[in-house]
């Protein structure tokens, strides 16, 4: 589902089970570097924000969490906010290559969550999304279920505010395309320690 004009933006949020300097999450820290790579090859990929303090691309504003953070009693979380250019190339690479290797083993790093672990919405080409406004609609997404402001793969809306049905054909032609473009960065976190 190409959207003239939009980009499709998901907010993904989490709690590790431990401090990120501990062993326990060392898969999830030593596969991050190779996850924002892979995105960065993946068809349909548009951008991402960085992190205050951190080397790469610049922060969407200032780092926000949603409240299921400190309803935990936690003080950080782990998140990410990026742009791509449709649902299938988002899907395909979520679900294939390097990231769904780091979905299969995200059990052993995360705390079981109550919340949903990403929203997907649009927004106007262009347009970054800031990690507030990532927060917020997750926080949405919780308290009142998918709809245009804020939808999983499962319940997909277009810009216009409908439902729609995500294109398979394409999304697995995009699947095909992405583990092309990772080789090399799959072989290497194949072998890393979870």
């Amino acid at each position: 589902m190409t959207a003239a004009g939009h980009h499709l933006a998901i907010y993904n949020f989490g709690i590790h089970v431990d401090t990120s300097d501990s062993l326990a999450v060392r898969g999830f820290v030593l596969r991050e570097p190779m996850n924002f790579a892979a995105a960065e090859r993946a068809p349909g990929f548009v951008a991402r924000s960085g992190y205050v303090g951190v080397p790469g691309p610049r922060s969407w504003g200032p780092l926000v969490f949603p409240r299921f953070l400190t309803e935990h009693g936690n003080a950080a979380g782990v998140s990410s906010l990026s742009l791509w250019r449709d649902i299938e190339s988002l899907m395909a690479f979520t679900y294939t290559g390097v990231h769904a290797d780091a979905l299969k083993h995200a059990r052993h790093w995360n705390v079981v969550q109550q919340w949903p672990p990403m929203v997907l919405f649009w927004v106007p080409a262009g347009r970054r999304p800031d990690w507030q406004e990532g927060a917020k609609r997750l926080e949405t997404l919780f308290d009142h279920g998918s709809g245009p402001h804020g939808f999983t793969f499962k319940e997909p809306y277009d810009p216009d505010g409908q439902p729609a049905e995500i294109d398979r054909a394409l999304m697995k032609q995009l699947a095909g395309e992405n583990l092309a473009a990772q080789g090399e960065l799959l072989d290497a976190v194949l072998k890393l320690p979870v």
